[in-house]
């Protein structure tokens, strides 16, 4: 009965790394003023590990933060970088979105987390506010955490996103 025992599984993003994640991602919402977000983060095989909606946010943010993240676990790259990318090409964003069954949301909000050997640990995808203003959400909370963001720092004019 060797075999009796389940074995534990090598974890890419612990459940208190995402809770940490999620937490200070709505905590840095607070501070700047954002509408109520809502926070996906994703192992870095694309499973949610921790899903957080603010107190007035929309019933589709669950969905659409999980879209951004797991689009940019599914592509290697931010959300940002993709929808960059992706700006003259909707017939490729189309088939990305038809092959991953409708989870690919090619707008920023979605942001890769890396370790200190800059190895994509999972993702923290949010939605709730003007896009680059998810984005900066995302990327400070990665930083809160002591790991690093892809990208690495918010566009210059996420302040003023959506007004």
């Amino acid at each position: 009965m060797s075999d009796y025992y389940v074995h534990r599984l090598q974890v890419s993003m612990p459940l208190a790394t995402a809770d940490a994640i999620a937490d200070d991602a709505i905590a840095a919402g607070r501070e700047v003023g954002l509408l109520p977000l809502t926070v996906a983060v994703l192992d870095a095989g694309g499973t949610l590990v921790v899903l957080k909606r603010e107190d007035g946010s929309g019933v589709l943010r669950g969905d659409i933060a999980i879209g951004k993240a797991w689009g940019a676990l599914g592509m290697g790259i931010s959300s940002r970088t993709i929808r960059d990318r992706l700006r003259e090409r909707p017939a490729f964003q189309s088939a990305l979105a038809a092959a991953s069954d409708g989870r690919f949301i090619p707008v920023p909000g979605g942001v890769l987390v890396m370790n200190a050997a800059k190895e994509v640990i999972g993702a923290v995808g949010i939605s709730g506010d003007a896009s680059d203003k998810d984005e900066y959400a995302a990327i400070t909370a990665v930083q809160r955490a002591g790991l690093t963001p892809h990208p690495d720092k918010p566009a210059e004019n996420w302040r003023d996103a959506g007004l």
